[in-house]
């Protein structure tokens, strides 16, 4: 069936900010789907209030409303302009719920727009469970036991009649929100209450749990002849009573025997028919009982889901771009297969290779929260990592992480007590995989770990393996003793130099030297869709230790760009938008774009966003081979936040071009005495400070600063363990902490200016001129971090002369510090004096925000002037005039309800939004003010 061409101009909605459950996977999915719909000549709209994405910039759609994810806004833009369709699958469960409602008030009815991609009937009769569950069982399908309750009294009838242990499910939510398992009858009542008050409809299955089971998970698509597809299996690893986002998964399935796996594609084939008349995305969660493989469906989701990232990431089969041509009436076998680019889109994909997903969490951020996992989501990003097999791909994932892991154990972070670590193992937290490892290695049987975690027994042998090669690399002494032979399956299972140099009790640097020596070096492999058993087009590798390199560099002038590894608080999916704008910049000027990264949410990991995609660990070790094999002109760290900006002294050490600013210069602006020393060098005011390397140093400071005063590590982002403190007292049990967390960091304490206002600018510098791109008030006062502070663009009650000083200042600090390319610098104003408090040489949280409230590419344009190919001037610079841009932070409080949800200077928002106000008499702005008042005052 050939494309509806009845359909001429479509909208999409979008996801809204970054929360936990809904991250920015379905900015991935919503820009796919918006530049598949333009190829077929199709006007694109698109409605989403996150500035900090990729889907809502010029470059990704015709026309672009910043505006609330409301029925209001869509009635706005539908009286602006005419539409023949709407999508509502690319938005996670926020769009989804949108089209509903403005389904339900006839909104679509009254403007004549169809929506596809989805059936609202479909919709309904997925996320209402107890219909879903009859109809599960009228199709032959097994589910768990289970009954609806929308009143305390049903729930405590359903209980009694199922039996423990329970699962509460909440219709109507994300994330599994609300939800939660109850073993005993004391725990019942509690858990009931909140699910029903979490439901928007007040309503919640009560389920028999059936904890210990095996999850898998489907992707599949489906088009309008009813032809379906399923594009992978994925499964996880925690077994069920851990959230899906929460699991380690990985794919293709490892433990699934073949009756059970065509079981399960039969099942997952037949439900989707089922469920109404809709072309496009589902995906399907089943779990089976270890002992009999007896299977059951979970939940069913008929749209574009948050594992459609990471499964078109895990095979290369774009799926977003392939759902939405979909929708707009094409069947699966009259498109192609965007990478092979000669089989059709019906054929499904084939994996020579293994990937690993692994969620990264943030609890540090929010104190005295429960770390046990459930299930509710808590994660805030994940990382994927390919390799030719479990064990090799595991190894690589626990390395992007970004939390000094040097891979699964062997890295001076073991435990040694057998009772704490069984404790950890029955009860599952964020590291409980690094457990697992550390009970094998202290002779815990095998079967009594199984017994403690469910974990299938396949899984645990693996890991088994490691623990075996551990204890035979011990008898060696020096690198020059390993076997060659002995060496190359160490680094074929994924041990880092660094990991056998702990074991060995020698430099990671001697290592390496006599493995490359010995010729032992990564290759690299071309994921494929296809297991190379067609010629792909596809320039996207991993990296393995085999005999044949598929990765064949050009002789053309080439930038790597490296990415921002993992989303987590503090360093999100804002560093992402940066890192896309860079690679379109460097396109254009001529160069060809080389992406290093490892997080399967987002837009820069796309197979053809660069012209060359190394989806890799954004780690020394593997950065280092990609740069020897390409041999790159320069390496862009300026875009991927504190993840990248952090390798730049090995880099320079190394002798590669960084480009833009030097190393050297971006040094002196994150060391704080260095720092202020060139402050005062530039007469700059700045807080009194110190740096502390004990607390004897640290309390002998703040005897000359005074208190309050504000105490940090060094070199971190986020606000990460940065504290107000008012006593000897408070500051020593804060400085010890840091210390104990992160050894290797200084300690700075500052004079914190109390009640002052805080401002920041961005700015763009060539060498010669400094353009201001935008000066942002917060509207909390200093002591609240900027990315949890709301904001406002540009100023709106700091004074004439206060704002001249801060523009001047930039510009010295700009100049002094020969920045080329991107600078943010955060002021405090106290009694209208600007103090500097720290300046980043780099693109910051706030960059696209500026971008999107003003309509100016400033990310291209910073990247063109860090290459040295164009100067300010060449640019015709003219932002859109009128009215005030508020940022608004997000934040996931709701998953951690004990927590303390005071804001201070550690950054705890998980997103933002944008609204636009003419005046300062808008309502919405109003209510900051007036919140702003209360922190002054409280």
């Amino acid at each position: 069936m050939p494309k509806d061409n009845s359909i001429k101009s479509v909208l999409i909605i979008g996801s809204g900010p970054i929360i936990i459950g809904q991250a920015c996977e379905f900015d991935y999915s919503g820009s796919q789907a918006a530049r598949s719909l333009r190829e077929e000549g199709i006007e694109v709209s698109l409605i989403n209030d996150n500035p900090a994405t990729i889907m809502t910039d010029p470059v990704t759609a015709d026309h672009v409303y910043l505006l609330p994810l409301t029925v209001e806004s869509i009635v706005q833009i539908l009286e602006e302009r005419e539409f023949d369709a709407v999508l509502s699958t690319m938005g996670g469960q926020t769009a989804l719920n949108l089209a509903i409602e403005a389904g339900k008030q006839g909104v679509w009815d009254k403007y004549n727009v169809r929506l596809i991609g989805v059936d609202l009937d479909a919709i309904e009769l997925t996320e209402n469970r107890e219909a879903f569950r009859k109809h599960m069982i009228q199709m032959g399908l097994s589910v768990a036991p289970s009954r609806i309750a929308n009143s305390f009294l049903e729930g405590k009838e359903a209980a009694q009649e199922i039996g423990y242990p329970l699962v509460i499910r909440p219709s109507y939510t994300l994330g599994g929100s609300g939800g939660g398992f109850v073993h005993t009858a004391e725990e019942f009542d509690a858990a009931l209450r909140r699910g029903l008050n979490m439901s928007p409809t007040h309503e919640v299955l009560v389920e028999k749990a059936v904890l210990g089971w095996k999850e898998f998970e489907l992707e599949l698509l489906r088009d309008a002849n009813d032809n379906v597809v399923i594009i992978c299996t994925v499964e996880n690893l925690d077994p069920m009573g851990v959230h899906t986002g929460d699991s380690i998964t990985v794919a293709p399935a490892m433990t699934l025997s073949d009756r059970a796996y065509q079981q399960m594609r039969d099942e997952a084939i037949l439900a989707m028919r089922s469920l109404g008349n809709f072309a496009g995305g589902c995906n399907i969660q089943f779990a089976i009982n270890p002992a009999d493989e007896k299977l059951i469906v979970i939940e069913i989701n008929p749209r574009v889901s948050r594992s459609s990232a990471l499964a078109s990431k895990a095979t290369g089969y774009p799926i977003a771009k392939i759902a939405a041509k979909l929708a707009i009436g094409y069947t699966l076998d009259e498109l192609k297969n965007q990478i092979t680019q000669n089989t059709s889109a019906y054929f499904e994909p084939t994996l020579d290779y293994v990937i690993v997903k692994m969620p990264r969490w943030n609890f540090s951020k929010f104190h005295g929260a429960d770390h046990s996992l459930g299930l509710q989501m808590k994660s805030v990003g994940e990382v994927m990592a390919i390799g030719r097999n479990f064990l090799e791909a595991l190894q690589k994932a626990c390395q992007s992480l970004e939390n000094n892991r040097m891979g699964l154990g062997a890295d001076k972070k073991e435990w040694i007590k057998t009772a704490d670590i069984l404790e950890r193992l029955e009860h599952p937290s964020e590291d409980r995989i690094f457990r697992l490892k550390d009970a094998l290695r202290l002779g815990v049987p095998e079967k009594t770990i199984q017994k403690l975690t469910r974990i299938d027994p396949w899984f645990i042998k693996q890991i088994k393996q490691l623990v075996k090669m551990e204890q035979q690399l011990m008898r060696y002494n020096v690198a020059e003793d390993l076997p060659e032979d002995f060496l190359r399956e160490l680094k074929e299972v994924g041990y880092s130099d660094a990991q056998i140099a702990w074991l060995l009790r020698i430099k990671e640097q001697e290592v390496s030297t006599y493995r490359k020596n010995l010729g032992i070096r990564r290759t690299y492999k071309m994921v494929d869709t296809c297991a190379a058993e067609f010629e792909a087009q596809t320039p996207y590798f991993y990296s393995t230790f085999d005999t044949e390199n598929e990765s064949v560099p050009s002789d053309k002038k080439k930038i790597v760009v490296l990415g921002s590894g993992p989303n987590r608080i503090g360093q999100g999916i804002e560093f992402d938008y940066c890192c896309v704008h860079g690679l379109l910049a460097i396109k254009e000027a001529g160069y060809e774009s080389v992406m290093v990264n490892c997080n399967p949410e987002t837009v820069s990991t796309d197979f053809d966003v660069a012209d060359k995609l190394y989806f890799e660990p954004v780690f020394w070790e593997h950065l280092e081979e990609v740069l020897e094999l390409e041999k790159p002109d320069g390496i862009i760290v300026q875009l991927g936040g504190q993840t990248a900006l952090k390798l730049a002294e090995t880099l320079d050490e190394k002798g590669y071009n960084i480009i833009g600013t030097s190393f050297k210069n971006m040094d002196l602006a994150e060391d704080r005495g260095a720092f202020s020393d060139l402050l005062k060098e530039l007469e700059i005011p700045y807080p009194e400070y110190g740096v502390a390397n004990d607390a004897d140093e640290a309390l002998a400071i703040a005897q000359q600063t005074g208190y309050p005063a504000l105490v940090r590590p060094s070199y971190v982002l986020g606000g990460q363990r940065m504290r107000i403190v008012i006593n000897d007292e408070e500051l020593e049990r804060h400085v010890l902490s840091i210390f104990k967390h992160l050894p290797d960091n200084r300690v700075l304490i500052d004079q914190f200016l109390d009640r002052a206002k805080e401002a920041e600018i961005d700015a763009i510098c060539d060498g010669d001129e400094v353009h201001i791109m935008g000066i942002m008030e917060h509207i909390e006062p200093a002591g609240v971090h900027s990315g949890d502070s709301s904001a406002v663009l540009p100023t709106y009650s700091l004074s004439v002369a206060a704002v001249n000083k801060m523009v001047e200042y930039a510009e010295k600090l700009a100049k002094a510090l020969d920045i080329r390319g991107l600078i943010n610098i955060q002021f405090a104003i106290k009694d209208d004096k600007v103090y500097v408090i720290e300046a980043n040489p780099r693109a910051s949280r706030t960059t696209p925000f500026i971008a999107k409230a003003y309509q100016v590419p400033y990310l291209n344009i910073a990247t063109k002037v860090m290459m040295g190919t164009h100067k300010l001037k060449d640019f015709d610079i003219k932002p859109r005039p009128g009215g005030f841009a508020i940022k608004v932070p997000v934040f996931s409080f709701n998953k951690f309800p004990n927590v303390d949800k005071n804001l201070g200077p550690e950054m705890r928002s998980t997103g933002e939004g944008i609204r636009f106000i003419k005046d300062l008499s808008d309502p919405f702005f109003r209510e900051l003010d007036r919140q702003r008042y209360m922190y002054l005052t409280r």
